[in-house]
This record gives structure tokens, C-alpha cells and sequence, in this order.
């Protein structure tokens, strides 16, 4: 496992610039207003051939002494006391221009009591004239103090230098898989596979870190019954073992996505777009519902974003505990109902079962039908464990691989039992499939006509291969190419005066040359030929 350094600070110094500039990407949000970094945000990163993982963290905003006046400030440095606890080195961001603040001082006296190595980075040194700044902050106590600027990117290789040289050595007896020796040469050693991404969206406060906090059996990441509590897309390392096999997978908790109307501030802006993007780039996207206000018009939108970025997914009705005694009083009711014999022609089927239950939300979700449905609580775990094995499952089926001949024998069949239907009543000739990619399954189909190929035509073949061979949880791509026309036709064709087409003048034709005693000499194509076509002798 690589080593952990840590940033900390008080607010609006500058700690996730610094985090991005680092990690090489834009990760955490950045935003001139304090306290937008609330959960620990963390990155793999390399430097000097070194592996380690970068940790940003909420500002510490309070004195000693001094209590939290909300619960998510509360939380915020809980997350901070954390990953100082975690952390092998740790960077002390401050604020070049503003001087030693009491802030700082209170947050360097947190650092001492905690004996790691800690240095000091005075950011936002633009200027020369801010640099020569930097000495005051050897006021705080430490030996090393770097003026950096995370914005223009001056002093971070000297700051990380030394942060990698601070880092604990690594345990060199671990052991390392190394190429083996087979029949006289050496094999390649066993490829790691990297770790299933699984992006946790929905709308704001129906649970999606709770389920990622109760599937960790942590408090990763912050959770209250505010609204937007979550502001960056926080990725999880998470590890489970299932018949002695041990899967990695990177839980992915993002903002709530609310309606573009509603969004206040540039900031929630940002963390919507860090969601959209946090779909994109995962494997398994789930989508948590909230069972006790239903499927709503927002629910269906994040759908519709799943759908276009073609990811895999799992849809997630959570806080099912709220709804539980609901569910149970029209079970008994449907019980009684059969056992009196009730008649209820032309009525609407009650909802009394889990499965009635999964059916109706595949049926409002209409688009998003190949997706399976779980009921759990994070709240006293219910259904936790299903929701692992669907994540499982889909992942396998994202990996299939379509032998081509099944594949091809499938597709034809279901091509002869229903054509698609062409006002140009041209037919379907289907010549040729291959699957082309796998996470989403991708199939390039060779035929006579792409335009044949109709959204609900594709939609009945996919619904085939998906009875064919599962898919569950997976979107199924599918591209008709048209087979080009390599044949070209042997006389060509240009248009009369009377609009009619005539062939074009053919100057190598035999009736417009005479032979003479060496050979055949070209002559013109006169205009009164006879009734049967003929060029009259030359004369």
C-alpha cells in the first residue's frame, strides 16, 4: 500500500488548488468561498518514481475551545483528525499574503501533538515580494517552510522533494509477484486488475453516503440530514472477500444532482458537474432512489444521464425501512383478498411484494428496464449483501465475450422471425456480427442498409440478445455498418436535354474509327445516322 501525505490548513488558504496541482488534475473543488472542501478527497498520485496517496481535507475554522455550530463542522474535523491520523507526512498549508494567523497557530499545535513530520507550505507566493514573506511562518514551530504558488505551480518540486524524502521507508519483505520460470523461459508475471469503479448518484439526501459508510463499516465520509451535505466526488477504497477470492473495488460518493434551476450557487454547480463526470468514468454507475417519496421527474433525468453515458447500473431503492410496515399491512391485505376469493378484474394489481415492487419502478423507469432493482435501508443494513452480489454479477456481465458463430446464429434468427418495418419496402439483409468491445458489451452488425436500423429495432435486438445470453445491469450497444458498394457500373449515364438519360460518347467505340492500311483512324460521330443506329460509310 502506498504512503499517505497529508494537507491540512484552516479555510480558503488554498489546500485544494494545492491538492490538484499535485495530483496533476483537477479533482477537488476549488472556490474563493471557505469550508467548500468538506470530506477527506484523496488520489493516488506518483512523484520521484514514488507511490503514494494525497489526502485534501476541510479547513480546521475553530479555536481551542471553541465548539462546532452545525453538525457538518463538526464532521468536517472529525475527517481532518482522521487523516492527520493516517497520514506519513503532512503538509501545512497557509497564507503567504495574510501573515501568522491565530488559525494557524491552533492548527500547528494539533500537528505537534500528533509527532508526524510536518512541513509547511506558504501558498499563494506569487511575487518575489511575497516570498521573502515565507520566514515568518517559522514562528509555528517547524523547520521547513516552502513559499509555493499552487496556482502558478513556483516551489512545488522543492516542497515535494522533501515530502517524499519524509516518507517512511517501505517494507522491502513484502512480498513482490515476480516472472516465473517455465519451460526454460520466463513467463510474464499475473496481471493485477485494477479495481471495479462504482459511482453512488441520485438526488440530494436520499442516502448515498450512508449506503457507502454502512458498506465500509466506516464513517468515511460525512453524513447528516442536510441537503448537499456532500460537495466533491469521493472515492472509497473498499475491499470484500467472497469464497476466499479478495475483490478491490473504488466506492464513488458524489453532490446530489438537483434541478438545474435550483441550483443556488456556483459552487453546488460544480459538484453537479463532478457527478455527471463521476457517472462517465465509472464501471457500474448505482442510482439510490428514495422509497418514501417514490420516482420522481429528477430521478428519471439522472436515469436519462446513466442511459446517454452508457454505463452499467443498478438501481437502489433506499430507506426501506420507512416503508417496510406499508409493505407488509398490503401483503396481509393481498392475503386475505386471495383467501376470500376476491374478484378484482379491472382493477390495478395491489403492490404487495418486493418483486411487484421492482417490477413497478423497471415500468417507470421504462429507458432503464435492464437495470435491476435492489430494496435496501443503510440504516440497519437491509439487503446490503444483495446489493454486493448485483455488483458482482453485473460485473461478470460486463466481461462476456459472444463466441461470433452463436453470436451470428442468434442475431439471424431473430433478423428472420421479425423484419423491421421500412416505408422504401426494402427488406433487411443481415450479412455479419462481431463484438467489438466489452464494458459497455459493443457489436458492429454488416448489412445491406444502416437505415433500416430504427431505435425500436434496435431496442427488439437487443432485448434478443439479452435473452440470449443475460446482460442484465448492461447496456448493449449495437452499430450497423452498411457494406459498401465496390462494383461499379459499366456504362455510365448522363442527362439529355429532354431529361431522359443517354449513354456518354464512347470515343474507343468501333463505329467511330475506319480502318485503313495501317491500322484504324478516329473519326468524329456524325449526327444523321440511319433508322438502325449505324454511322454511315467514311468517306
Amino acid at each position: 500500500m502506498s504512503d499517505v501525505i497529508a494537507i491540512v490548513g484552516r479555510p480558503n488558504v488554498g489546500k485544494s488548488a494545492l491538492f490538484n496541482r499535485i495530483a496533476g488534475r483537477r479533482i477537488a473543488i476549488v472556490h474563493d468561498q471557505p469550508g467548500v472542501t468538506r470530506d477527506r478527497v484523496t488520489a493516488e498520485a506518483e512523484w520521484l518514481g514514488r507511490p503514494f496517496t494525497l489526502v485534501d481535507t476541510g479547513g480546521i475554522g475553530l479555536l481551542r475551545g471553541e465548539k462546532a455550530g452545525d453538525v457538518i463542522t463538526k464532521a468536517a474535523i472529525e475527517q481532518v483528525e482522521l487523516a492527520i491520523e493516517a497520514a506519513g507526512v503532512i503538509v501545512l498549508v497557509v497564507n503567504i499574503r495574510d501573515g501568522v494567523a491565530p488559525l494557524d497557530r491552533e492548527v500547528a499545535d494539533r500537528l505537534r501533538r500528533s509527532r508526524k513530520p510536518v512541513i509547511v507550505a506558504a501558498n499563494k507566493a506569487d511575487t518575489e515580494r511575497h516570498e521573502a514573506n515565507a520566514g515568518d511562518f517559522t514562528a509555528l514551530g517547524f523547520d521547513k517552510v516552502f513559499a509555493v504558488s499552487a496556482i502558478q505551480g513556483h516551489g512545488i518540486e522543492d516542497l515535494m522533494n522533501d515530502a517524499i524524502a519524509r516518507l517512511p521507508i517501505a517494507d522491502d519483505t513484502a512480498p513482490v509477484e515476480s516472472p516465473t520460470e517455465t519451460d526454460g523461459y520466463l513467463a510474464p508475471a499475473p496481471r493485477v486488475p485494477a479495481p471495479l469503479k462504482i459511482a453512488i448518484v441520485g438526488r440530494p439526501n436520499v442516502g448515498k453516503s450512508s449506503i457507502i459508510n454502512a458498506l465500509t463499516h466506516s464513517t468515511r465520509v460525512i453524513v447528516s440530514p442536510i441537503p448537499g451535505t456532500t460537495r466533491d466526488a469521493v472515492d472509497v477504497p473498499f475491499e470484500v472477500e467472497t469464497d476466499g477470492v479478495r475483490q478491490k473495488y473504488i466506492l464513488i460518493d458524489t453532490a446530489g444532482m438537483r434541478k438545474t434551476r435550483h441550483v443556488d450557487d456556483t459552487v453546488e454547480f460544480f459538484s453537479v458537474q463532478r457527478s455527471a463526470e463521476s457517472i462517465g468514468r465509472s464501471d457500474i454507475t448505482v442510482l439510490v432512489i428514495d422509497a418514501e417519496s417514490g420516482i420522481t421527474e429528477q430521478d428519471k433525468k439522472i436515469a436519462d444521464v446513466i442511459v446517454e453515458r452508457k454505463r452499467a447500473c443498478i438501481v437502489v431503492v433506499n430507506k426501506w425501512d420507512l416503508f417496510k410496515d406499508s409493505a407488509l399491512e398490503a401483503r396481509k391485505e393481498e392475503i386475505e383478498r386471495r383467501e376470500k376469493k376476491v374478484r378484482t378484474e379491472g382493477q390495478n394489481k395491489p403492490l404487495s411484494t418486493l418483486g411487484d415492487f421492482g417490477q413497478w419502478v423497471q415500468k417507470k423507469l421504462f429507458f432503464l428496464d435492464y437495470a435491476p432493482v435492489i430494496f435496501t435501508s443503510a440504516k440497519d443494513g437491509f439487503n446490503l449483501d444483495r446489493l454486493l452480489e448485483a455488483i458482482r454479477y453485473v460485473a461478470a456481465q460486463l466481461q462476456q465475450k459472444i463466441p461470433t458463430a452463436l453470436l451470428n446464429r442468434t442475431l439471424r434468427d431473430a433478423v428472420e422471425r421479425r423484419q423491421p418495418v421500412s416505408s422504401m419496402g426494402h427488406r433487411l439483409k443481415f450479412f455479419y456480427a462481431t463484438q467489438t468491445g466489452q464494458s459497455p458489451p459493443t457489436f458492429l452488425l454488416f448489412v445491406n442498409r444502416d437505415e433500416l436500423f430504427s431505435p425500436p429495432y434496435k431496442k427488439f435486438l437487443s432485448n434478443e440478445l439479452r435473452a440470449a445470453f443475460g446482460f442484465e445491469g448492461c447496456p448493449v450497444i449495437m452499430v450497423p455498418k452498411a457494406r459498401p458498394k465496390t462494383i461499379e457500373p459499366v456504362r455510365k449515364f448522363k442527362p439529355r436535354d429532354d431529361g431522359r438519360h443517354a449513354p456518354e460518347k464512347n470515343t474507343h467505340d468501333k463505329y467511330s474509327r475506319r480502318k485503313t492500311g495501317r491500322g484504324f483512324k478516329q473519326t468524329p460521330l456524325r449526327a444523321d445516322k440511319g433508322a438502325a443506329g449505324k454511322a454511315p460509310p467514311a468517306t
